[in-house]
């Protein structure tokens, strides 16, 4: 299987055989657990005080008076402290000690990203992620591009390989968020762009963290939720010619 390999204007300089790990086959029910894993290990510890409900003046009126002996606050007759009365503490809230990890298999997460990595080849896939692109949804490019340090350089070259329409898309999926998240510090949603893969960092990271929507990795930092966000393989893809040559040296020729 090979590959077009293009330089930061667009052109095409030559041809790369793609390593065997673009042969892997696609394996959805692997790559939705490394995701879900991944998503659940970043989770922070969350609960209530645990006097939480319990600093209260309720005391119960007693017997005799035709009414339920639940606690209630002074000088009125809301109940309060109790669970099973409204106004009460929570039964059963978040517990801070919980343990809310997920464990993946090491030979299945690493199935998973292989997996993962051979879907961002498959044109079908990433059109049903909703990228738009002209040509191959794999784009090879020269090693030139880790060490662009502009933006506006990054915009030029996507631009002219056809993936700038995409961070277009993303840009304008912006949105704001359906529901309570809003008053949490999340309040917009943003849609998923292109991942760029380099072999190392020589600024470009640097250079597209403004893009909306675009990740940036070097390939020893590869991981199921960088190529198949929400799950859903197929992301689009920019590969440099170190990224690939490392995939070969790992994943076999």
């Amino acid at each position: 299987m090979k590959a077009k390999v293009i330089d930061l204007y667009g052109n095409e300089v030559g041809e790369v055989d793609l390593p065997k790990v673009f042969d892997e086959e696609f394996r959805p029910d692997l790559i939705k657990r490394a995701v879900l894993a991944a998503q659940a290990n970043r989770l922070q510890p969350y609960g209530p005080n645990n006097l939480s409900g319990l600093k209260t003046s309720a005391v119960t009126w007693g017997t005799g008076r035709g009414a339920s002996r639940v606690p209630r606050i002074v000088n009125g007759r809301r109940a309060a402290r109790v669970p099973q009365a409204k106004g009460g503490r929570r039964a059963h809230p978040p517990k801070p000690e919980a343990d809310r990890t997920e464990k993946v298999n090491a030979k299945e997460r690493r199935k998973a990203i292989r997996s993962a990595i051979a879907a961002t080849a498959n044109a079908d896939l990433v059109r049903a992620r909703g990228h738009k692109f002209s040509g191959e949804p794999i784009v090879v490019v020269k090693d030139d591009l880790e060490a662009v340090e502009k933006t506006n350089e990054i915009r030029n070259f996507l631009a002219a390989c056809g993936l700038w329409e995409d961070v277009l898309r993303a840009k304008s999926g912006r949105a704001v968020r359906a529901g309570r998240g809003k008053m949490r510090g999340r309040k917009y949603k943003q849609p998923k762009s292109l991942l760029i893969v380099a072999g190392s960092d020589g600024g470009l990271i640097r250079a597209t963290r403004n893009l909306p929507g675009v990740d940036i990795t070097t390939v020893d930092r590869l991981n199921a939720e960088l190529l198949a966000p929400g799950t859903q393989a197929g992301r689009l893809t920019v590969w440099t010619e170190s990224s690939l040559k490392w995939l070969g040296e790992t994943y076999g020729r």
